[in-house]
């Protein structure tokens, strides 16, 4: 894959007509609980942008909300000492702005300080958004850049929504055919409500599909929140912990089998599934949580060892995954592999992390397409693609 050549989108110019290399604003942190390896992904990005075709203006988002102007400085944004780090820290000031334009013709970026005249940041030609979880990666930040109409990775407003939402993924993922696992799900009135009947429905569904249940935010990614309950004994608890992250509540059963990963890219020519990866079973976890995938390096199996026709399965479904819920430009489909040989799909994550060990790159790394230019196929992607109705 990697001998083809991603085509090049038309250069931009300056003001005085001579040609500019297109600028990338990468967009990260966020309000989520995800705001940390947000900041990691963005600077795993920022390295392998290619400085000498882009110009990168990186733009944090800290924690409270506020847009801000941070260092390029992707040295910063690693993992050190099990901390993950945040985006006050690379703030250029702890009180300045970034303002991004709404007129879609106007794409002149300006950055402003309490008590100063605002200034031009320059124009923006692309948003590289590696936000990830609400206010970021389920569709508010693209209907935001969709109104502005700048160029943007990823999904779109619906696809990104459908994602970030684990029931209503089910629920689309079902209504193309795509086989889920179990679930129920807590709304936050019926346990604001009566607490006793929401319980009684949790008890109902463990009757039926048997203990442990994973508990777990609906809204939410990187494992964050989720709770593997062995019993009614543990249900409160976890529930607790979920709604620290989304009041509304996913509980799933228990799949046995394999746990298996496919990436999945837009071409030009369309969508195409990486060789898949396995997540096997992390000693000292009872599951592959967020501090195995992240704090203590978990590693995955690529490829994964399955037959010629599990992985011919595996990737159709992924792009079967990917088209049902609108994706574009990329997608990590999760399955379980079950015991009975079936692909069960999970989730989809429309912004997959990008970390030094995150299994989106690694399975494209052996696909023949390596971190550079997985990147630059993304932005040249982006770049083609108009904003609005598609």
């Amino acid at each position: 894959m990697s001998s083809e050549t991603s085509p090049q989108s038309p250069v931009p110019s300056s003001p005085g007509g001579e040609p500019r290399k297109p600028r990338v604003a990468v967009v990260f942190g966020g309000r989520s609980s995800e705001h940390g390896i947000s900041v990691v992904t963005a600077g795993a990005v920022m390295r392998a942008i290619d400085r000498t075709k882009y110009d990168v203006l990186p733009i944090g988002i800290t924690s409270d909300g506020r847009w801000a102007l941070t260092t390029d400085d992707p040295e910063r944004m690693a993992i050190t000492d099990r901390t993950l780090p945040d985006v006050a820290q690379l703030a250029e000031s702890a009180a300045g702005g970034v303002v991004l334009p709404l007129d879609p013709g106007n794409r002149e970026v300006v950055y402003a300080e309490p008590g100063s005249v605002p200034k031009a940041l320059g124009e923006v030609d692309v948003v590289f958004p590696v936000l990830h979880g609400p206010y970021g990666e389920d569709g508010t930040l693209q209907g935001l850049l969709e109104l502005s109409g700048t160029p943007y990775v990823g999904s779109g407003v619906l696809a990104s929504a459908v994602g970030q939402d684990k029931e209503y993924m089910k629920r689309v993922f079902t209504s193309f055919g795509l086989r889920v696992g179990p679930y129920v799900v807590i709304r936050p009135r019926e346990w604001a409500e009566d607490r006793d009947m929401a319980r009684k429905k949790i008890v109902e569904f463990a009757g039926e599909h048997g203990w442990p249940l994973f508990v777990k935010p609906a809204r939410a990614g990187s494992s964050i929140g989720i709770t593997k309950v062995e019993s009614f004994e543990g249900l409160d608890e976890a529930i607790e912990e979920a709604q620290r992250h989304d009041p509304k509540i996913l509980v799933e059963a228990l799949l046995r089998g394999r746990e298996i990963e496919c990436g999945v890219l837009e071409f030009e020519d369309g969508p195409r599934a990486s060789l898949p990866a396995e997540i096997p079973p992390v000693s000292d976890h009872d599951f592959y949580d967020f501090e195995a995938k992240y704090i203590d390096s978990a590693s995955g199996i690529v490829p994964a060892p399955l037959t010629d026709e599990q992985t011919a399965d595996v990737q159709r479904l992924a792009v079967e995954a990917f088209e049902a819920a609108a994706c574009e430009g990329l997608v990590r489909a999760d399955f379980f592999l079950t015991d009975d040989g079936q692909f069960v799909i999970n989730e989809i994550n429309t912004m997959p992390g990008f970390t030094p060990i995150s299994m989106y790159p690694r399975m494209w790394q052996e696909s023949g397409v390596g971190y550079a230019e997985l990147v630059d196929r993304l932005l040249q992607a982006a770049l083609r693609r108009s904003t609005g109705l598609r």
